[in-house]
């Protein structure tokens, strides 16, 4: 069976964005059927393609995934109408693909959730089964931000997310809340799986060669958060702990932030001028050596905004990645993954929006360090019994390719 894959920000682990699509793309490949990627160039990530660009596209095949790449740069760090200008450029010439490119299935997955418009055309013009995942919930995640308040372009979002769901003919959600904010637009769950991300034990699992940043000792506690620094992020929060952590005169606590994004001057502007030292940036650094820093950390940050929409509507990579490492996880948000985190006492789960709370966390972990390697081992059993990214994949391929065997 071929698949036409729509992904916008597809990137090979050479890259340093996530990798989901990717490993999806290999177990479509590992189960017998092949794959064809159509993908936009995103600044975070990497195709793996390397032919010039002829006409704003160019293809070639990548571990043995035949990759579309449209000529649309995009980076975390654009505004909003910049994304929207690159989003629809995307998605217009999507539809052409999907016309003429044969495929048993056609695939979308978001963000953005124009990535659907495609499917959206295949299904009905082209006849062709379409499976939609669903990422994030739009517009609901960008509405409780604030990011968009136009009444206009949140009514567009809305019948474009319910178009999207009704032409589908399967969906998945990536967390319980997802799958419930797909039924409450009158979709039936029977048409619904939940596949959250899974966990890459073969890259972060094995003996990576340890790492840590210049300055940072093996003695001091070193608390890493990896991926966008963006509004949705709420990375204030961290510089108000470390804060908090340099009054007290710890300073055998340092905290690393690695990744790029529109928030990210503000973020090092706010800390040289309040003498953060304790807080140290870092740019987006590949899959392949961001596993040699996490076997090198003691504990990932899972962080963002106090919005009640992300506690259960987000799947986060870098959790995964986390507890994939063997890193127990501080989670600064109520929802699925907190109380996951309790349940299975994998890492600390602290109140939003408490930057006392939050150092806290950070000093009973550097100073109970044996209770901390207890929730590292509960954190890799977790990733291992639970979240396991092949047999996640496996069940991924079997809901998707089973649509065209209808």
């Amino acid at each position: 069976m071929h698949v036409l894959y729509f992904h916008q920000h597809f990137s090979t682990p050479e890259g340093s964005a996530g990798t989901r699509s990717f490993e999806m793309a290999q177990a479509l490949l590992r189960n017998g059927h092949t794959v064809t990627m159509v993908c936009g160039s995103y600044a975070q990530g990497n195709t793996g393609l390397t032919v010039p660009f002829s006409k704003g596209r160019r293809r070639g095949r990548v571990d043995g995934i035949d990759v579309i790449e449209f000529k649309l740069n995009y980076g975390n760090d654009m505004g909003f109408a910049q994304r929207a200008k690159v989003f629809a450029k995307f998605a217009m010439g999507s539809i052409g693909i999907a016309f003429r490119e044969p495929a048993d299935v056609v695939f979308a997955t978001t963000t953005p959730l124009t990535a659907g418009i495609p499917g959206i055309f295949a299904r009905w013009l082209g006849r062709k089964p379409f499976v939609f995942e669903v990422r994030d919930l739009w517009p609901e995640l960008p509405k409780a931000m604030g990011v968009i308040t136009n009444p206009v372009v949140l009514w567009l979002m809305s019948a474009l997310e319910w178009a999207s769901y009704r032409s589908a003919n399967r969906l998945i959600g990536l967390s319980p809340g997802i799958v419930e904010g797909i039924a409450s637009r009158g979709v039936d769950k029977s048409r619904i799986a939940m596949v959250p991300n899974g966990c890459d034990l073969d890259l972060f699992a094995n003996q990576a060669d340890a790492w840590r940043p210049e300055g940072v000792s093996d003695d001091q506690l070193l608390a890493i958060f990896t991926g966008t620094h963006g509004n949705a992020n709420g990375l204030d929060a961290v510089l108000n702990a470390a804060k908090v952590l340099r009054d007290r005169g710890r300073n055998d606590i340092r905290i690393a932030l690695v990744g790029q994004g529109r928030e990210k001057p503000e973020l090092q502007k706010r800390a040289r001028a309040e003498n953060l030292h304790n807080v140290l940036f870092l740019d987006p650094i590949p899959k392949m050596r961001l596993a040699g820093l996490m076997a090198g950390a003691d504990i990932g940050l899972q962080i963002l905004r106090n919005v009640p929409a992300f506690y259960y509507g987000t799947s986060p990579n870098k959790f995964f990645d986390y507890i994939s490492a063997g890193l127990p996880v501080l989670n600064n948000y109520p929802g699925w993954l907190a109380e996951m985190i309790c349940d299975k006492d994998c890492g600390i789960a602290v109140p939003p929006d408490d930057q006392h709370a939050f150092a806290d966390a950070l000093i009973e972990a550097a100073d109970n360090r044996e209770a901390l390697k207890l929730k590292a081992t509960n954190a890799l059993h977790l990733a291992q019994t639970k979240f396991s990214r092949k047999d996640l994949s496996d069940k991924w391929v079997e809901w998707v390719t089973g649509v065209g065997r209808r």
